[in-house]
């Protein structure tokens, strides 16, 4: 028969074994959560997870992902940027991030043409690209991007005094090929008077306002390139045609003559009157996300033909008050009535149709092809690329023509969670049930074992 002193040790022995486990059961627990992170997420939306998509995105990615953040120690933008990338780290172990100051390293914040605080420069594979909307949709979108690096073939015409993608001329397009290597574009010159045959991989054909008039089998090829399905980008000029008036013909466009003046380039200070501005832009993939001023010297307008098989958008206009001068460029410049066009003036045109199903199967693209024309080469110049909003504009243009305006579709996570709607009776429940009906419960509770132990 047990005494009361054995079962008092037997007790202590419990209690002392009962704490041994719980303290060893908290350290592995501990021990367990240092090694194993793991993250849940309850919300009703998962808002604060990824979405299929881009997890799907991730496991596709193999090589390591770099994304740097160029925002002042003391901006709150940090916060806001680690707990997006946080998501992405989940999901891919060897996606790093880091953060620099971009007030101790100026020079290098120009050279990559940052402009917002906490802006990311994400690079992948020796490519990089800038993204300065943080959201899981625009992150996703750039990593598709920089994924997809084979067969974006770019060419540009060349052997009539173009504007070459190499050259490191003010009026050549040096930096903005090199803009276009570092987004996975390869870029290619080749000229048709030698090689009567673009590549098959074409993705997107360049004319970069040729300087001399193209052969008539030249453009030849260049229509039947269209023909084809192919995508082109045209950089025209003011002056002639350059023997491409056919070309016009088959995209049901013309140029207006003259060159356009804009009074309101003196209000930035720039004394040529050949620079137009454009301020506003209309509702289009390639002018989304675009809010600064872009300006274009020198520059053609454009005049869509009133019947043509392409569905036409002018997505660059200028303002009401230019107009295009046909008189030389001399003296005091004004609208003269009856020879020279009044604005607004269209520089810029979207042109789409849709494509027959076997042209489209043989391209392997989207059954849209897509065309742009620029009543003006030097923007995107070595010289102007710098220039307000001219860089992302001709980014835009090139995602849009070689279909990465829509790459992914991330859907948006509503956030039902985030309220909560009560009726007036449900409130007053709740709240008698706090003030009253609990304490007295514990009360009771309480009272009954008071009373139990009492009776022993």
């Amino acid at each position: 028969m047990l005494t009361t002193s054995n079962m008092r040790h037997i007790s202590r022995f419990k209690n002392g074994l009962f704490l041994i486990l719980l303290l060893g059961m908290a350290g592995a627990i501990a021990w367990l959560s240092i090694r194993h992170h793991i993250v849940a997420d309850w919300s009703a939306a998962g808002r604060h997870s990824l979405s299929g998509v881009s997890v799907a995105l991730l496991e596709t990615l193999p090589d390591p992902v770099i994304i740097t953040s160029y925002a002042t120690k003391t901006s709150s933008t940090r916060q806001a940027v680690s707990e997006l990338v946080a998501r992405f780290q989940r999901h891919k172990k060897n996606l790093s991030l880091s953060f620099v100051d971009p007030n101790l390293n100026p020079d290098q914040v120009r050279t990559l043409g940052l402009s917002v605080d906490g802006e990311l420069l994400i690079q992948y594979q020796g490519r990089s690209e800038n993204l300065k909307t943080l959201s899981e949709s625009a992150l996703t979108n750039v990593l598709h991007r920089l994924a997809r690096s084979g067969e974006r073939w770019l060419v540009f015409l060349e052997g009539h005094g173009e504007r070459r993608p190499f050259g490191q001329a003010n009026h050549d397009l040096g930096s903005w090929g090199e803009q276009l290597r570092s987004k996975g574009f390869q870029v290619l010159s080749q000229n048709l008077a030698q090689r009567s045959r673009l590549p098959a991989n074409t993705r997107v054909l360049v004319i970069a306002g040729p300087q001399l008039d193209l052969l008539p089998g030249e453009v030849t090829l260049i229509g039947d390139f269209l023909r084809e399905g192919g995508n082109l980008l045209w950089l025209a000029d003011p002056g002639e045609d350059r023997g491409m008036q056919a070309l016009a013909q088959q995209l049901g466009l013309g140029f207006l003559p003259g060159t356009i003046v804009d009074p309101r380039a003196q209000i930035m200070g720039i004394s040529d009157p050949r620079f137009a501005l454009v301020s506003e832009y209309p509702a289009h993939d390639i002018t989304r996300g675009l809010d600064s001023v872009t300006l274009f010297p020198q520059s053609v307008g454009l005049q869509i033909n009133a019947v043509t098989p392409w569905q036409a958008v002018a997505f660059l206009r200028t303002a009401a008050d230019s107009w295009a001068e046909t008189s030389p460029m001399s003296g005091t410049l004004r609208l003269d009535v009856g020879t020279d066009v009044p604005g607004p003036l269209t520089v810029g045109v979207a042109l789409t149709r849709q494509l027959p199903n076997a042209i489209s199967d043989k391209t392997g693209d989207a059954r849209q092809q897509r065309v742009v024309v620029i009543g003006d080469g030097d923007f995107l110049s070595n010289a102007y690329l710098g220039n307000g909003g001219n860089l992302r504009l001709g980014q835009n243009i090139i995602n849009w023509l070689a279909y990465d305006d829509s790459l992914i579709d991330v859907p948006a996570k509503i956030t039902r969670d985030r309220e909560l709607n009560l009726t007036p009776l449900a409130q007053g429940i709740i709240g008698f049930g706090f003030l009253f009906v609990i304490p007295l419960a514990l009360a009771g509770a309480g009272l009954f074992i008071w009373l139990r132990r009492r009776r022993r």
